[in-house]
């Protein structure tokens, strides 16, 4: 019997001529033009779409934060407090909102100028950043209004920071033309406890404040107007 002969190197070709099989070379792909062209224009795209998505964060950082004092305007500060309130009543946390009210600023800006009344303004949010914590939050509502949101306060700790913060304004005093002035301020507290709401508590707080502002009057009567 014939053995069959095995195709391959050493078979034999038609002609009878024996030779080694041709193997066909598998050569790696090119990348047609288009393809690479499409990874090009995906990667630009990505990049402009991150320098967008950082420009709208800046610009959103800045529609929150107030201007000239360089903290959270009122837009700013309400979402801070409606996250706040919403983490006080998933955890059961507490804190406190603190509204203040700048006692004399309308005088000063009438009698010196708004220049002065900045001024003013500047270093009033400067002693009540440097008075809280750095999880705490100091806003201004606006005009001569700030706002303080305060984590893990019991009302009797609250009342005593509200009356510390109004103490360390008092001791402020400015010399504007040569004249020596102070501005002092109100503040009026809402104790933020699970069942808070921010509207209410704003409000609970302004009017604290404004209870506090005719007290504050009462006591200095014979001295300068508010």
């Amino acid at each position: 019997m014939k053995k069959r002969s095995r195709a391959g190197k050493g078979a034999v070709s038609k002609n009878g001529k024996r030779g080694t099989a041709k193997r066909k070379t598998v050569r790696p792909r090119a990348v047609s033009r288009p393809a690479a062209a499409g990874r090009a224009t995906i990667g630009r795209l990505r990049g402009e779409l991150a320098r967008a998505m950082k420009r709208i964060e800046e610009l959103q950082a800045s529609a929150e934060t107030d201007f000239l004092l360089g903290i959270p305007n009122r837009r700013g500060f309400e979402r801070e407090l409606n996250r706040a309130v919403g983490y006080i009543k998933r955890y059961r946390a507490n804190g406190a909102l603190i509204v203040l009210d700048v006692d004399r600023l309308k005088p000063i800006n009438d009698a010196f100028g708004h220049s002065a009344g900045d001024q003013v303004l500047k270093a009033i949010a400067d002693v009540l950043t440097r008075q809280v914590r750095s999880s705490d939050v100091v806003g201004r509502l606006g005009g001569d209004e700030f706002a303080l949101l305060l984590w893990n306060l019991t009302a009797t700790d609250a009342r005593a920071k509200a009356a510390a913060l109004e103490a360390a304004i008092d001791r402020l005093t400015f010399t504007f033309r040569g004249h020596k002035v102070a501005a002092g301020a109100s503040a009026g507290v809402a104790v933020l406890w699970p069942n808070a709401e921010m509207i209410r508590a704003l409000e609970e707080a302004d009017r604290a404040m404004y209870m506090r502002k005719a007290q504050r009057r009462h006591e200095a009567s014979g001295s300068q107007a508010f």
